[in-house]
């Protein structure tokens, strides 16, 4: 581990913290758990590189839990040598994290505005304890991952298994397609599992405060999503 790049990360006391966006009917699961685990973890059958055009609802050591679908992302928005399907086998081996609260009140509205109905939250934890204690299975993403550009040949990158960038790495390589400074990092990725989520955790947002399970009730927050 290399404390330097933990303060050089969290240094800005806009990325003290790191938040995990899901659903509200995830969090019992979350919490039963005391884990965060990536889709290959939790439904390898779901995970295997093809598109999942809808959410699923899965079952995983007894426990439900929803799993998003993917964006649409076209051939042309991929590197050289990198098939869509090789990369979202890539992504669904990571649980994402953003490092800002603005970020992340993006992604949510933008579910919100898909599933208006469906009751969302967000985990905000410790990033420098999530650093430190995952610090070999951390990536750095400098773009939203996962996105669907409209137009992909405007992108000034393109998408592959390299633009995740090892924390190890971080500050001691250069490239268009990853991070090269904290202000840079668009997203935090744990390879595998973040555990144990009770350690990290310092607030639960919820559109819904009830759903939330009572052993987070002390630390829960009303999640106020705009629509605009």
């Amino acid at each position: 581990m290399n404390p330097s790049l933990i303060d050089a990360i969290t240094k800005s006391p806009l990325r003290t913290s790191f938040y995990h966006f899901t659903r509200a009917a995830n969090l019992p699961a979350i919490a039963a758990l005391d884990s965060l685990y990536s889709p290959a973890v939790l439904s390898p059958a779901h995970a295997d590189g093809e598109r999942r055009t809808a959410a699923h609802r899965i079952s995983y050591a007894g426990q439900a839990a929803v799993l998003n679908a993917h964006l649409r992302i076209k051939p042309e928005a991929m590197a050289p040598g990198t098939t869509v399907e090789e990369f979202r086998r890539c992504l669904d081996r990571h649980v994402f994290l953003w490092p800002t609260w603005r970020d992340c009140l993006a992604m949510a509205a933008m579910y919100s505005r898909r599933e208006p109905d469906e009751p969302f939250a967000v985990l905000k934890l410790d990033a420098r304890q999530v650093l430190a204690a995952h610090f070999s299975r951390i990536r750095l993403s400098k773009y939203d991952s996962g996105s669907s550009p409209r137009f992909p040949h405007r992108m000034l990158y393109r998408k592959s298994c390299a633009m995740l960038l090892p924390l190890t790495e971080f500050m001691s390589s250069t490239g268009q397609a990853i991070p090269s400074k904290p202000s840079e990092i668009k997203e935090v990725l744990v390879e595998g599992e973040l555990a144990p989520i009770s350690r990290y955790l310092q607030t639960v947002y919820c559109s819904q405060p009830q759903l939330v399970p009572e052993i987070w009730q002390p630390v829960c927050e009303p999640l106020i999503i705009s629509q605009e």
